[in-house]
């Protein structure tokens, strides 16, 4: 892959943020729930992420009682 690749968006957007504030939950909280340092869900909230794995994404959806197509969605 060269680096003008790994530049290039994803097209997906991930809705952490939305759905902290729709809770009234910090990403400090969401930290402790799911054991996933508040750095490394910082880097997916802000949509710098490469890849997440299954097991995080289910925790996450699991902490916040949503679906994984309401946290990721496709940019437009």
């Amino acid at each position: 892959m060269s680096p003008a690749d790994e530049d290039e968006a994803t097209g997906i957007h991930c809705r952490l943020d939305e759905l902290l504030a729709e809770r009234g939950m910090t990403l400090a909280r969401l930290s402790e729930l799911v054991g996933v340092s508040v750095v490394n869900l910082s880097i997916l909230k802000n949509d710098r992420a490469r890849a997440i794995r299954y097991s995080t994404l289910s925790a996450i959806c699991g902490a916040l009682d949503c679906e994984v197509g309401d946290l990721l969605t496709r940019a437009p």
